[in-house]
């Protein structure tokens, strides 16, 4: 490490040419950096980290262990399944670093409230599912703070890293808040999830995938109606797993597996450990620049093909460009005169009738079904009650949908 933090790069800004040796690695070791994640990818990452020098590392996985994770999540042990991998990460590094303090955390990331995320420079995610991409792209970008010019105040900009696998592919990116494209700039880019066709999975099923996805598409609601499917609830993925065998049977189809289920259910990809270390190095060095401002960040998007039958192996940056209709980084504004003492009901009639109001992440208002959803106790605090318990925050940017449009609102106080 000593040699990487010594070594002049070209590619430094001259601003930050100061930062070397000993500056650069208090720069690490003041900093707090948040993962989320502990999976294949988020293993590695806490790894890269905390041989980077980072000495607070806090990560997020609400995951158990399971006995498949073994062959590539190299934190975990036998001894470890059924453990909260975010727990057994954080204890294993720290016995292996002691010098770096890991604080897990066994929640969902939409448990956390936005001071909570505000307490991290950097934010890394090593995520599997696009919902909650685009729930921790909302948050950071809903975290930057504007002045009555409308320019975002210094320091208030928080970065996302994001990373992915699949199989001997992936990617990772650099989210800096409208500067760079965000999550939900790019989402067209996303290739369509594998889809079986319904009159194949329920008269003709030739693979054991067939007999799952009639199981989990249409026996679950037909026979479980009142039940919503939990996917990370193992009971709920074992009555799929029993069930798509009893169809395989009746078909005479083989090959129906426990793990095969999760991945049907999930459209989980086969993760490959070299890929996930690739990726990790990658997001580990993008932190370090952020952290230190020594060396030029991304910009904005890479590509790792492992496997390519055109191309082969290959490597690829993209700069991804901002979207003006983006749902969540569009520049309309919209400002709201309001007292303090004013309730927030008052928005109901000064926005569209169908409207629906997010801030820091979290739902403040929805009028379609406000009550059923558990909202309508907000609508009686008062602005000043609302800033107080940390709900919204003096200079907060709350984000108005409608109808697909997205429209950035701005409260002034009189």
């Amino acid at each position: 490490m000593n040699s990487i933090l010594n070594t002049y790069s070209p590619l430094s800004k001259e601003l930050y040419n100061e930062y070397r040796g000993e500056v650069m690695r208090d720069a690490l070791s003041t900093q707090k950096v948040l993962v989320i994640g502990a999976g294949g990818l988020g293993c590695e990452i806490l790894k890269c980290l905390a041989l980077s020098g980072i000495k607070e590392i806090h990560v997020i996985d609400l995951d158990t262990i399971d006995l498949t994770n073994l062959n590539r999540q190299f934190l975990f042990r036998m001894k470890d399944v059924g453990k909260y991998k975010a727990e057994v990460a954080a204890e294993f590094i720290m016995k292996r670093i002691p010098s770096c303090k890991v604080i897990p955390y066994t929640k969902k990331i939409q448990e956390f409230g936005i001071g909570f995320y505000q307490e991290f420079s950097v934010i890394i995610a090593g995520l599997d599912n696009i919902e909650a991409r685009r729930w921790i792209n909302r948050v950071v970008i809903q975290m930057v703070e504007r002045d009555e010019n409308e320019k975002v105040i210094d320091g208030s900009r928080h970065y996302l890293i994001d990373g992915g696998t699949e199989g001997l592919n992936g990617q990772a990116r650099v989210i800096s808040p409208f500067e760079s494209a965000c999550y939900e700039c790019t989402l067209s880019q996303l290739p369509k999830q594998l889809q079986y066709q319904m009159c194949t999975i329920a008269s003709t099923p030739r693979l054991p995938e067939h007999c799952i996805a009639y199981v989990y598409e249409v026996l679950w609601q037909k026979e479980q109606p009142d039940v919503k499917l939990d996917k990370d609830n193992f009971d709920h993925m074992n009555w799929i797993y029993q069930k798509a065998l009893e169809r395989a049977k009746q078909f005479n189809i083989e090959g129906v597996t426990y793990k095969l289920t999760l991945g049907v259910v999930k459209n989980i990809i086969p993760a490959v450990a070299s890929t996930n270390a690739l990726i990790a190095s990658i997001c580990t060095v993008e932190c370090i620049k952020i952290l230190t401002g020594n060396g030029s960040q991304l910009n904005n998007y890479i590509q790792w093909y492992g496997q390519n039958h055109q191309t082969g192996v290959g490597i690829n940056v993209i700069q991804q460009e901002r979207l003006d209709e983006c749902t969540e980084c569009s520049i309309q504004q919209l400002q709201i005169k309001v007292k303090r003492t004013d309730q927030l009901s008052i928005l109901l009639t000064l926005l569209p009738p169908e409207i629906e109001l997010y801030c820091n992440g979290q739902t403040l208002i929805t009028n379609n079904n406000l009550r059923k959803q558990g909202f309508a106790h907000l609508l009686v605090k008062t602005f000043q009650e609302l800033i107080e318990s940390k709900i919204i925050y003096e200079n907060s940017v709350l984000k108005a949908i409608d109808k697909n449009k997205t429209i950035n609102v701005r409260i002034q106080y009189e």
